[in-house]
């Protein structure tokens, strides 16, 4: 497929770093690269680990790093656990909260505001790429060094955001190539990969219920413990009247009608709200 946008030609760059999810579209993106077809070769990968991510996708990371799959490394960062966060945080203590659902005693729905994908999943790339760029503890430079791939497809252009910082620049490969998921699927299928399972935490508030459901019947240890912590978050939240919910119709989780969302027609909450760092 030919690309519909050219990549950025900054002659500063000097590190090139793949944001890893372990998704369809970023795993699509690192294998292209080692196959050859989106370059220059990154130097490395960076996989950010909540360490609630299902069993699938650490084994799935697991094959992605080990020999001869990948010929640049893939760093795995973690700026704590997501679970326990949410454990401590009903006890009362500081959490990075989570887009969860809120029903007030009078019954108005809302949402918590989201500090999970900052704090947990671009904080700890972001240090990670600073000390490979070697200006970790230094000032940081006022023109771009490090360019940054996200695995971000063509019908998720939605999700696309610059970059912030002056000293690097986000970089989306499979959009440059008009690339959509199901592309990314026919190309794995076509080069004899495994199709990537979802990465989304366990316990993510964005699932859709055709999400949920699939947890349900097919994986019910993270179902299980998706039930468990819903129903340990309910109350204790530091500034939080209301009680917690992990689904958006507010009632406990094993008791959720999970049908499809076409089947309600509602929106997929993860496309449009997702910062582009999870799920890809």
């Amino acid at each position: 497929m030919n690309a519909l946008f050219p990549a950025p030609d900054i002659p500063t760059i000097r590190l090139r770093v793949l944001s890893l999810g372990a998704g369809v579209q970023s795993t699509t993106l690192a294998l292209m690269a080692a196959h050859g077809e989106v370059g220059p070769l990154p130097d490395c990968a960076i996989f950010s680990d909540t360490c609630w991510e299902p069993r699938a996708v650490y084994e799935h990371l697991a094959w992605l790093r080990s020999p001869n799959v990948l010929p640049f490394p893939v760093y795995v960062v973690s700026d704590g656990d997501i679970r326990e966060g949410l454990i401590r945080g009903a006890r009362g203590e500081r959490w990075a909260s989570i887009p969860a659902f809120t029903k007030s005693k009078s019954g108005k729905v809302g949402m918590i505001r989201r500090q999970c994908t900052k704090e947990l999943k671009i904080a700890p790339i972001r240090r990670k790429v600073r000390e490979l760029a070697g200006i970790a503890g230094k000032r940081s430079p006022k023109h771009p060094i490090v360019e940054q791939w996200i695995g971000i497809s063509f019908d998720e252009v939605i999700r696309m955001k610059p970059s912030f910082e002056a000293w690097q620049v986000n970089r989306f490969p499979l959009i440059e190539k008009g690339m959509t998921r199901r592309h990314c699927l026919r190309w794995l299928e076509k080069h004899g990969y495994p199709t990537p399972p979802k990465s989304a935490c366990i316990g993510c508030p964005f699932h859709s219920d055709g999400a949920w459901r699939r947890m349900r019947d097919e994986d019910p240890d993270a179902w299980a413990d998706a039930v468990a912590i819903d129903g340990l978050i309910r109350s204790g939240f530091r500034g939080l009247c209301g009680e917690v919910f992990l689904h958006r119709s507010c009632v406990p989780l094993d008791e959720a009608d999970l049908d499809t969302l076409e089947d309600k027609g509602q929106l997929d909450l993860f496309a449009n709200e997702c910062e582009g760092m999870c799920g890809v």
